[in-house]
């Protein structure tokens, strides 16, 4: 070997080292949204983005990367290096029913670490405005006096509203005929024109018709009543317990990130979430702030390992592919 590749050998070492001392975050961090720009996973990306950037001296970039429910986006999550740079914005859909459904290039159990929790909001059950029936128990005993089953909205196989149907098909004896959309506004569209019977989908998105008299509320898919919503009852109170779905949105890593960036990184979403500024968006959308208990690494952990292994034997024994 050369001095003069001595010399570089040295300096590329020295580099190294130096790079590797660095405190995290030494450079910008990117939030990878698994979700098409302007919808409700980008929104909330967005909100905290900008405090988080503040809490940790570095700016936070937002990457759009959709496709194949939210797989897409999550592979590119566990494709990145494990460490703290590159971060996925997940949630209940993208997490859990995009990664049964999809078959995706990853372990969605085994090769992520959480973060910490955003926000949660409820998934609220709708029907037309003229339905007859005015609770759950009515609806159930209508839709299995009908000759020809209820028509249900769905935005994409494999979502958490198909999945829902089948557990709920299954308690009750209600057939549905499902009807898939390509997103929720379209959906949300033709129960407004009266040609869909149900659907449910994120309360936020249903409230403003419910209000108007438009739709009609039947329950709250959580297992508590939505503070924005108190007179509507969940499904427990309906007389169907076990089909709560809260739908969760937080923060994911690749596996083997540092301990201490995932702490960091915990810290500043927790700074976004207690900013006033930041509460009153997400309230103003419909979603809730978990408490700080709930926000933690290991209580995201728990809460997507929970609801896979709730969810994931009814998709398979419902046999829901991509379409």
């Amino acid at each position: 070997m050369t001095a003069r590749s001595l010399v570089l050998a040295f300096i590329a070492a020295f580099a190294f080292s130096a790079a590797a001392a660095e405190p995290y975050p030494s450079r910008p961090v990117t939030l990878v949204v698994p979700f098409p720009p302007g919808g409700p996973t980008d929104a909330l990306a967005r909100m905290v983005s900008e405090r988080m950037s503040k809490a940790l001296g570095q700016s936070v970039i937002i990457e759009n990367a959709s496709g194949a429910g939210g797989t897409v986006g999550t592979a590119k999550v566990a494709r990145a290096a494990a460490d703290g740079y590159t971060v996925c914005v997940c949630q209940l859909n993208s997490h859990v029913f995009g990664a049964a459904v999809y078959n995706p290039p990853y372990d969605v159990l085994n090769d992520f670490d959480a973060v910490g929790t955003i926000s949660i909001s409820a998934l609220m059950m709708v029907g037309r405005a003229d339905l007859a029936p005015g609770t759950i128990p009515e609806l159930v005993t209508w839709m299995k006096g009908r000759s020809e089953p209820a028509t249900f909205a769905t935005v994409g196989s494999g979502s958490p509203a198909h999945v829902w149907t089948f557990g709920f098909s299954s308690m009750t004896g209600a057939r549905f005929q499902l009807v898939p959309y390509r997103g929720a506004a379209p959906a949300i569209q033709d129960m407004l024109a009266g040609r869909i019977d149900l659907t449910a989908l994120e309360a936020s998105n249903l409230m403003p018709h419910v209000q108007a008299g438009k739709m009609k509320a039947y329950a709250i898919l959580s297992a508590a009543r939505w503070k924005i919503a108190p007179d509507i009852p969940t499904m427990a109170e309906a007389g169907f317990p076990g089909y709560e779905m809260p739908f969760w949105t937080g923060l994911f890593v690749r596996k083997g990130t540092p301990p201490e960036a995932v702490a960091r990184l915990n810290a500043a979403l927790g700074e976004a979430l207690v900013d006033p500024t930041v509460q009153k968006r997400l309230t103003d959308l419909g979603q809730e702030i978990p408490p700080p208990a709930e926000r933690t690494p290991q209580a995201l952990g728990a809460r997507h390992r929970a609801d896979a292994e709730k969810w994931w034997p009814l998709i398979k024994a419902a046999n829901i592919k991509v379409e």
